[in-house]
């Protein structure tokens, strides 16, 4: 428009507040634009145009998708990205879930409205992707080449909100013993429950790791009492199968762990460059 009105000879003042009009409607559009990508979507999903930015790096993925938001199982299956394709590993494997199902939790993904939201004590697995953190177990070394720990029967995770170690797995003998009081989570369940095998391989699940007071703590994926137990939260799964993951996974893939129910799963792998299943 500007260039015409040169052309005619219009004045160089005319000119330049045309330039600085058009200039002022782009910047305006561009605006706009970008609120629009950033808005929330049809039922309060967030859809970003580079969704995925903080998890582009990931090599691989372990990934979990359930029937709905509040159903207690679901199917795992497993990914390496080659190239800006992930392609399947091994077979789908069943797990459970939180007793209560799953709900929103703070991890890599831009944050959800739609559907229910993690708080602690809620007995729903964290939805969306996060880091995978730590292996750890009750034997002193294991088969993985992710950082392993060797659990103690010192050990907890502080699952107590407010507390300064909220989320986090810390030994009574560094921390004392009010810097535990209340936990539930004692690590090594085998030696203060009775036996019990849950913890006894697994990994860390790296939901609202900023620790933020009430957002939920203590997500792991980790050995199932059997396929009809659900969990507290958590993903559970075979020994066996446990046992592979930890054998496959790499850190320097930087690898995920995804949870989605099947709807929020069809409207999301697009914009989260996910797999098709």
């Amino acid at each position: 428009m500007s260039g015409k009105l040169d052309e005619k000879g219009g004045s160089t003042a005319m000119s330049v507040r045309m330039k600085t009009r058009v200039l002022a409607n782009r910047l305006w559009h561009g605006c706009l634009v970008l609120s629009l990508v950033m808005a929330p979507a049809a039922g309060g999903r967030v859809m970003a145009a580079d969704a995925d930015t903080a998890w582009q790096a990931s090599r691989q993925m372990v990934l979990v998708v359930i029937p709905d938001w509040n159903t207690n199982h679901g199917v795992l299956r497993t990914y390496e990205r080659k190239g800006s394709a992930w392609q399947p590993v091994d077979g789908a494997q069943p797990v459970t879930i939180g007793q209560a199902g799953a709900a929103w939790g703070l991890g890599l993904n831009t944050p959800q409205t739609q559907g229910p939201q993690k708080h602690e004590g809620d007995g729903r697995s964290a939805a969306g992707v996060y880091r995978i953190g730590e292996a750890f177990g009750y034997a002193s070394a294991a088969p993985t080449q992710m950082p392993y720990r060797a659990l103690q029967v010192s050990d907890y995770c502080m699952d107590v909100s407010g507390s300064p170690y909220y989320n986090r797995i810390v030994d009574e003998r560094e921390v004392g013993e009010q810097g535990v009081a209340g936990s539930s989570e004692p690590m090594r369940r085998d030696l203060h429950l009775n036996g019990d095998q849950l913890y006894k391989v697994g990994f860390v699940i790296e939901h609202n790791a900023q620790g933020q007071p009430g957002a939920g703590s203590c997500i792991f994926a980790h050995v199932w009492r059997s396929p009809t137990d659900a969990t507290a939260g958590c993903t559970a799964m075979p020994e066996s199968a446990m046992r592979q993951l930890l054998a496959w996974l790499k850190p320097e893939d930087q690898p995920i762990f995804v949870l989605l129910p099947q709807a929020e799963y069809e409207h999301l792998h697009g914009a989260w460059h996910l797999p098709a299943l």
